[in-house]
């Protein structure tokens, strides 16, 4: 049997304006509106109680420049939801209402013709999130598991199938910290051939992901899987990303992605961000030479907001 035919969501875009515009952090921009996610399900826990609050962030994001958004699935698994009380049938809903909003919020963008000048319609990724999200222990900024990668595939599977099977137009694997999760998230990737995705990676410094494996060794291995359209770095600091731009680019000829965090560590015993150094760099402030250095796709991710990224859409496509 022929392999499935498949269109490259990201192909127009970067044909187009050479960058893709992402989104920024959803969970802390929902927490700087006044909404509580002091939960074991962090912003999933506002699926299925305030969802009309995931939809506005979305749009938000869409009328600041993004490009694409990402659904609010990240930290959201159905042992999650049963452990919170929901029963499987509604923790599968719960899911597959994540990629509703954030369609539901690019039906809504590109049905006022103001916003469609001088912009091509907005794609929907899924977010898939590691399993250190839904042990809500910051182990996905450490990758000390205590699984291997069978037990990581069969983990993520029901999720997985359950996205895969929705009308997002590409998946988003997001701050994986290990080679093995990453290993793990291929395979399962390659079980629905027609998906196609990114892969991004939480880094401890320039060189290597939060398990300590160099991301240029990992990014090689994944390399030949055609599904993957995009691979980089996420919720990193900005301080790191352009030596990981420079690694990633040495082992791969795909766009590389990066939408790094604010800077701030998370302090997952305190549950608080620490502060940063207000001379390190910043996402607004370093977008211009990422894009310079190779990247691609470029965003942010935790406690960046949709006025980081209308600066980002100016100071990389001026508009």
């Amino acid at each position: 049997m022929p392999p499935p035919t498949r269109t490259d969501p990201l192909s127009s875009i970067l044909a187009a304006q050479k960058v893709v515009i992402l989104d920024g952090g959803l969970a802390t921009e929902l927490e700087a509106r006044g909404l509580d996610l002091n939960d074991e399900l962090w912003s999933a826990r506002i699926l299925f109680e305030q969802p009309d609050n995931i939809r506005q962030v979305h749009l938000d994001y869409l009328l600041a420049g993004a490009d694409c958004v990402t659904s609010a699935s990240y930290q959201a698994t159905i042992e999650g939801f049963v452990r919170r009380g929901l029963a499987e049938d509604e923790a599968g809903e719960s899911l597959r209402r994540s990629v509703d909003l954030a369609l539901e919020a690019r039906a809504e963008f590109w049905s006022d013709p103001e916003n469609r000048v001088g912009r091509l319609k907005p794609l929907v990724a899924a977010s898939i999130g590691p399993y250190g999200a839904y042990l809500a222990d910051g182990s996905e900024f450490r990758g000390d598991y205590d699984l291997d990668e069978e037990s990581l595939v069969e983990f993520h599977r029901t999720r997985w199938r359950l996205l895969a099977s929705s009308a997002a137009d590409l998946l988003a694997c997001e701050t994986i910290p290990s080679r093995h999760e990453a290993r793990a998230l291929r395979r399962l990737l390659e079980e629905t051939p027609a998906k196609q995705a990114w892969f991004s990676f939480s880094c401890q410094d320039e060189q290597r992901l939060s398990d300590g494996s160099r991301l240029a060794k990992v990014i090689a291995e994944l390399d030949d899987c055609q599904q993957i359209l995009a691979i980089g770095v996420n919720c990193t600091a900005p301080r790191h990303i352009s030596g990981l731009i420079r690694a990633a680019s040495g082992a791969t000829s795909k766009p590389i992605v990066v939408y790094p965090n604010a800077g701030e560590g998370w302090d997952a015993t305190e549950k608080r961000w620490t502060p940063v150094d207000r001379d390190s760099p910043t996402l607004v402030g370093s977008c211009r030479e990422w894009v310079d250095l190779g990247a691609r796709l470029i965003g942010g991710c935790c406690r960046t907001s949709p006025d980081d990224i209308r600066q980002v859409r100016q100071k990389v496509l001026g508009s």
